[in-house]
């Protein structure tokens, strides 16, 4: 095996590391750890820009993800989703229609 061969190898090996490293951090940490995580990619990923916006952004991001979730998770229980969210059964059966998870 050439060094330059060995010095890729040993390249792609550390950022699959990496990558473990950033996904196990995900999954074990709070979900302010993971927050923090993804909008320190997000503006490498911007490379300098500045961003617009970026509240709601985030706010539209997590919002769905977040009421599926729990919809599932009460087994489409609508007062049960709303009580764990801490918010009122209307106000989520309108995020519902808005993400047009009912009718």
């Amino acid at each position: 095996m050439t060094k330059q061969v060995k010095k890729k190898s040993t390249i792609t090996k550390n950022n699959a590391q990496s990558r473990q490293s950033s996904n196990t951090t995900q999954m074990n940490g709070s979900l302010k750890d993971s927050t923090t995580l993804a909008l320190k990619q997000y503006f490498k990923i911007l490379n300098g820009h500045i961003p617009c916006d970026l509240y709601k952004l985030v706010i539209k991001e997590v919002e769905l993800p977040l009421i599926k979730t729990v919809m599932e998770h009460a087994k489409q229980n609508q007062t049960q989703a709303a009580a764990i969210l801490g918010i009122n059964r209307s106000t989520l059966r309108k995020k519902l229609k808005a993400f047009d998870l009912i009718k």
